[in-house]
């Protein structure tokens, strides 16, 4: 480590202000805050005594994220060897779903990374640990089948639309991961729905790797016959709520697993850095809706929207609402800041998810534009609170 040290204190001047290197501070900044807390010493009042710093917080969010992406890795690999007439082995299934997770992890980091450098070189600023998540969180949120140009594309309209041109990382109103996973669902529909995209299948003996048809337990149910049960029409298709739950099915390279995400939301509530508020909140608005709906289908024979014959428990683990109401919906930056507005937050985002999965059969999953949506009123949840509370303060005498 004393090397270390000394290799980074004698390269520091070169990318000081003066130095040859002088807009690749950010990059040196970066990479030494990695190995190195911040030597950074306040030297006027007030002292603000914290140990976890921006880069110690994200850390804790990534690690928390490393329960679904290993068991996404495992599953993309296992869908593809299972639809591909290959071994599925732990071992052979966490290669092949490393050799297709992986790749669009790099794309994501080496492209986000270059508009992060360029902006914090322009404007003089550190680069922001922020991008730590975003970068990883982007990919594990596409299909297995994603081209990588289309991951590039995705990861820069995130960075650069989403969060620079608010100001960066601090200061964008909208989740970047979120906003370009749906700039690539709008911009290039055909590769981000349908049955075809959430399976790769490994052609014997070609190098083309190429997709099968699979259809995920959403999009099976508004193909559903009239007054036909909904639990029926999943088992048949052997979506049974044991392996909803685990993730074991076509979908998302790394967010079908609701298991793996309680465990990460676990990790965040203890460690302080995920507010439980949101996530139970979350919970709260899809039963809220969902169980009325429910029993109104069955009080008229099944003849309701046919989303609402499935049970509300099943909302929960279907999709990507686990992974959404945990990792998206909770970060700090572009969610509210007060506790009462972190409820209601949470509640709409529930809700708003079950009313899109019900009334808009063409977009069965709703999490995704339910949290975009709630970003951009979480200022004025938090507004209309702050106002509240401030009229029920006793006036000065």
């Amino acid at each position: 480590m004393k090397a270390l040290k000394r290799l980074f204190n004698t390269t520091r001047p070169h990318f000081e202000s003066g130095g040859r290197l002088e807009k690749l501070h950010p990059l040196f900044d970066a990479i030494e805050t990695v190995a190195f807390a911040p030597a950074l010493t306040t030297t006027a009042d007030a002292h603000v005594r914290d140990s976890l710093d921006l880069k110690r917080f994200m850390t804790f969010v990534i690690i928390s994220l490393m329960p679904p992406f290993f068991y996404g890795m495992y599953n993309t690999g296992y869908q593809t060897g299972l639809a591909s007439g290959l071994d599925v082995g732990l071992v052979p299934a966490m290669v092949r779903g490393a050799w297709v997770v992986l790749p669009m992890l790099m794309v994501s980091y080496a492209v986000g990374l270059f508009w992060e450098l360029l902006f914090a070189s322009v404007r003089g600023h550190t680069i922001s640990e922020g991008f730590l998540v975003t970068g990883l969180l982007f990919p594990m949120t596409l299909p297995p089948t994603t081209p990588l140009w289309q991951v590039a594309v995705g990861i820069s309209f995130g960075v650069v639309i989403g969060k620079e041109i608010f100001g960066g990382t601090g200061r964008n109103i909208l989740n970047p991961a979120l906003t370009a996973r749906a700039f690539l669902f709008f911009a290039y529909p055909a590769n981000m729905s349908g049955d075809r995209v959430w399976t790769l299948v490994e052609q014997t003996g070609r190098q083309a790797v190429d997709a099968v048809t699979a259809a995920t337990p959403l999009a099976l149910l508004p193909l559903a016959a009239s007054g036909e049960a909904a639990s029926r029409i999943l088992n048949d298709a052997g979506y049974t709520f044991g392996r909803l739950f685990i993730g074991n099915l076509p979908g998302s390279a790394c967010e079908t697993s609701a298991l793996m995400c309680l465990l990460g939301a676990g990790f965040l509530v203890v460690t302080g850095v995920g507010n439980y508020r949101i996530m139970v909140g979350g919970i709260l608005g899809v039963l809220a809706v969902a169980y009325p709906g429910y029993l109104i289908n069955l009080s008229s024979g099944g003849e309701a929207a046919r989303m609402f014959s499935v049970h509300p428990a099943w909302h929960l683990v279907m999709g990507s609402f686990a992974f959404g109401i945990v990792y998206m919906a909770t970060d700090p930056v572009s969610g509210p800041g007060m506790n009462l507005s972190r409820w209601l937050y949470g509640f709409a985002i529930g809700a708003l998810t079950v009313a899109i999965r019900v009334f808009n059969p063409a977009y069965p999953e709703g999490v995704m534009l339910a949290i975009l949506f709630m970003n951009l009123f979480a200022p004025l949840m938090d507004h209309f609170v702050i106002k509240a509370r401030l009229r029920k303060r006793v006036p000065n005498v």
